[in-house]
């Protein structure tokens, strides 16, 4: 499920196990928070955490341990794990049994921020995922208005919609600025103007809109914001290196046969994300990208041999991106 679905299934009931993983540290922590809200009591005598790196082969037998007692005073006994990868062997050894027949006292919460690691947890009985990837644009728009709305504040949906981009749809940053803005108006409208004043500009959210620029065409943009970049402590091999990533992520989307969603959450992306390089590619071209990055990749090589400086290769790479 995705993480705003959370709630609800929630209000249903509580699941055996919940995975939150996911690349977004608020909707772990948050999903996290919520699950001890709704079953945890009497903390101190009915919550145990461990740290999934320490848990290697019978090590894991000390979870499963903790599981296993019986809560105090309480409907439900929570136990956490972090980071918890386990390979194949380990889960058919240790947990395998156990999740197939659950305590109904206890709920085991599995935070994890990576997805390519040992045995795929989100695909095994008695396992709940939580979707805790980076949310659609739309949906942290759609928060960041009803947040506001809930706090007395009103605030037109374009203007909601910049918040999340400059942002970069990083929940993190975005609670903190929502809340930031929420300190500083109290009450009535938050406009457009204060909220260019007031929020963070993430630099993800610049070099976004520099490779957009690029991907445009649009060189007057592109300087300005490469101007900007400079100034905030980017150099050359790091503008260069944000073209790289971005024509490999762009040959990668469009050479993919996944859908958008699929190759999304295989790679720990938004489904947007991947939709925007795919129109791009199609655009700009599957041979062109391929020319510019092999030619990007070759100028940070040279640079970094020393063959030229950063600030030659820079121009060579604009000069083919942009006139040639």
């Amino acid at each position: 499920m995705k993480f705003t679905e959370l709630k609800n299934s929630i209000a249903e009931g509580a699941q055996s196990v919940y995975l939150l993983q996911g690349v977004d540290a608020y909707f772990r922590s948050k999903g996290e928070e919520m699950i001890k809200e709704a079953f945890l009591q009497f903390p101190e005598l009915n919550y145990a955490s461990f740290d999934g790196e320490t848990l290697k082969g019978s090590a894991i037998g000390e979870m499963v341990t903790a599981l296993k007692n019986y809560p105090f005073m309480a409907e439900k006994r929570l136990v956490k794990v972090s980071e918890f990868y386990p390979a194949e062997g380990e889960f058919n050894a240790y947990l395998k049994p156990l999740f197939e027949d659950f305590p109904s006292t206890s709920i085991l919460i599995i935070v994890n921020s990576q997805s390519k690691k040992g045995v795929d947890l989100k695909r095994k009985n008695a396992v709940t995922y939580v979707d805790c990837n980076k949310a659609e644009p739309e949906t942290v728009a759609r928060w960041i208005y009803l947040t506001l709305k809930r706090a007395g504040i009103t605030c037109a949906a374009d203007v909601c919609e910049k918040i999340a981009a400059w942002c970069v749809s990083d929940m993190a940053r975005v609670s903190v600025e929502v809340e930031k803005l929420i300190t500083y108006k109290g009450s009535g409208e938050l406009t457009d103007e204060e909220a260019e004043a007031l929020v963070y500009k993430d630099a993800d959210y610049r070099v976004y809109q520099m490779t957009n620029a690029v991907a445009a065409g649009n060189y007057t943009a592109y300087a300005e914001i490469s101007r900007e970049l400079r100034s905030k402590g980017y150099d050359e091999l790091a503008i260069m290196n944000s073209f790289l990533s971005f024509y490999r992520n762009m040959l990668s989307a469009s050479s993919s046969p996944l859908g958008n969603a699929q190759y999304a959450e295989r790679n720990s992306m938004n489904e947007y994300s991947v939709k925007k390089y795919r129109e791009q590619a199609k655009r700009i071209g599957t041979e062109e990208i391929t020319r510019l990055c092999a030619k990007t990749y070759s100028l940070i090589s040279d640079v970094k041999s020393g063959v030229t400086t950063p600030p030659t290769a820079l121009k060579i790479l604009e000069s083919m991106i942009f006139f040639s």
